[in-house]
């Protein structure tokens, strides 16, 4: 509990200094979470889309968790700020193995940065990969893991956001990383039938074990649970990272109560980006046609009424 509460203080200092800064914030910060882990964060100002990345070094090999959104090494240093963490082993270090929470660009842009490095080896985010390289052979059930010596990963497909999404859990903290599974902010739905069936899986999964803290892929709320703007580079009064095990037990019923469109109850905001899109563009249509009559009708009665004798 101690950890966790020095945690929850450490993971304050992630979030933009509402003061103007007296010169550029860094683009990457690199917070300790113990001496085997470490929490990364893209800066707001260098993308707002401000993702985490987590790196748990073990005794054989580390795992990197997502590579974040800036591709460009020189506005994005990633790799050299993982690899300055790693333990060498006379001139080598320690290998690693680069993995995603899914697949959307602002999880895996900075991939081409560890491509070609000598011991690492980056696991490709789409389905037919993630499948292969943990032996899910019945996705989206199964369980693997990943030993890092003297530190199990244990990795649980969790489609919904997206169709290969994983979650990551780490014994030995007791760190379960979400990526956009779970966050403090909005749940997009992309499959909600998978979606419902990945919160009842890694609920089951976590009731029994302990959970230090959940770690999601981004923060978009405020101290109060409202929402940033989206695509807001500043973040006022941004609430910590960590969500607890009592939220996650709790998604499976929050998402039992979407509403397919958007729903924003009990501390979880929900939305399905897509049909909220196609429904505000068939009210458009809806409206535009509307338009159209009244603008048919208005001109059949100036001509008639020009007409009349």
């Amino acid at each position: 509990m101690r950890l966790f509460l020095a945690s929850l203080c450490l993971l304050t200092l992630l979030a933009p200094a509402h003061a103007a800064p007296l010169a550029a914030p860094p683009p990457l910060h690199v917070q300790p979470w113990d001496g085997r882990t470490w929490i990364l964060r893209e800066d707001l100002q260098a993308t707002w889309e401000a993702p985490f990345l987590y790196l748990l070094v073990g005794r054989r090999r580390a795992l990197l968790i997502d590579t974040g959104d800036v591709a460009d090494p020189a506005r994005m240093p990633l790799a050299a700020e993982v690899l300055a963490r790693l333990p060498k082993d006379g001139p080598a270090r320690l290998p690693l193995l680069v993995v995603h929470t899914h697949g959307h660009l602002d999880h895996r842009a900075g991939d081409a940065q560890f491509h070609g490095l000598p011991g690492v080896e980056v696991v490709p985010s789409d389905l037919a990969h993630v499948r292969r390289f943990f032996g899910f052979a019945a996705w989206p059930d199964g369980l693997a893991q990943v030993d890092l010596g003297d530190r199990i990963v244990d990795v649980l497909p969790a489609p919904g956001h997206h169709p290969a999404e994983l979650v990551f859990y780490d014994r030995a903290t007791g760190l379960l990383f979400s990526g956009d599974f779970l966050l403090p902010g909005r749940i997009l739905v992309d499959d909600l039938a998978a979606y419902q069936a990945s919160a009842a899986r890694v609920a089951a999964f976590a009731k029994d074990r302990p959970i230090t803290a959940v770690l999601g892929g981004h923060i978009e709320m405020d101290r109060t649970g409202a929402l940033f703007p989206w695509a807001s580079t500043v973040h006022p009064e941004e609430r910590p990272l960590p969500l607890g095990k009592a939220e996650l037990l709790a998604l499976p019923a929050a998402l039992q109560r979407f509403n397919g469109f958007y729903t924003a109850r009990d501390g979880f905001v929900v939305e399905n980006p897509i049909r909220n899109l196609a429904a505000g563009a068939g009210a458009l249509l809806l409206a535009l046609g509307l338009l159209g009559i009244l603008v048919v009708r208005t001109i059949r009665r100036w001509r008639r009424r020009r007409s009349r004798p």
